[in-house]
């Protein structure tokens, strides 16, 4: 089996087109950095992830082990994103969405029959597992935004499902309460830096790094993914 993460940017028409484009920037360079740092060892596709219309993610992730540090990574990336408040309240309210969720995510695991790079094809059981409850999500929030969830777990092996999803919903609430610098550490954190590392990184002292680590509760995070690669794929 192989996993693929469908995801869309929530809120994203409350950017403006430079934020928009500074979020864009941000996610293909670190689909470059998971491309090298998954790298094609059996001469097979190890990773390969692309945007559609500029909000909307699709990754190919050949080891579903590896599959949740991805979407964490991707989900902490686009909540670490600062961006300066809008004077008008209805956008600021669509903003604050964004500042809240970042990133809907689903997580695909399944059979995948074609992975074409060359012409950003992906077809199979996988991507339409992720592609589907995605699509889900977004027409049910179409005319009022309500946003429940924001990581998700599919797959038609049902004792796979019951413990993945369990554990992304964990996740879930973990992420979305954290703030922008917490999600800044963590990034850090799950890309395998030190916390002497990212202090330097981020300009400023172990103990705070330790703390904002401390504080989005990183070791139960760790936990769960040193499990999550543990499970039967």
């Amino acid at each position: 089996m192989n996993a693929v993460i469908s995801g869309d940017i929530v809120s994203s028409t409350a950017l403006n087109e430079v934020e928009l484009q500074s979020l864009r920037q941000n996610i293909m360079q670190l689909i470059s950095q998971l491309t090298d740092n998954l790298p094609d060892t059996s001469g097979d596709i190890s990773f390969y992830g692309h945007l559609i219309k500029g909000d909307y993610l699709e990754c190919y992730i050949k080891e579903p082990k590896d599959s949740l540090r991805v979407a964490l990574l991707f989900k902490t990336l686009v909540k670490m994103m600062v961006f300066e408040k809008s004077s008008d309240k209805a956008l600021e309210k669509k903003r604050l969405l964004f500042k809240k969720y970042g990133i809907r995510l689903v997580i695909g695991i399944g059979t995948m029959r074609t992975v074409d790079t060359q012409q950003g094809i992906l077809d199979g059981e996988a991507i339409y597992l992720s592609g589907r409850k995605i699509d889900d999500q977004r027409s049910s929030n179409k005319e009022k935004v309500v946003i429940k969830s924001t990581l998700f777990f599919e797959t038609n092996e049902y004792r796979l499902k019951e413990q993945g999803s369990v554990l992304v919903d964990l996740l879930d609430v973990l992420l979305n309460n954290a703030t922008a610098r917490q999600c800044h550490v963590l990034h850090y954190k799950l890309s395998g830096f030190s916390e002497l590392e990212i202090a330097q990184k981020l300009g400023i002292n172990q103990a705070a790094v330790n703390q904002h680590s401390t504080s989005v509760g990183w070791n139960a995070i760790e936990h769960t993914l040193k499990y999550y690669e543990q499970l039967e794929f």
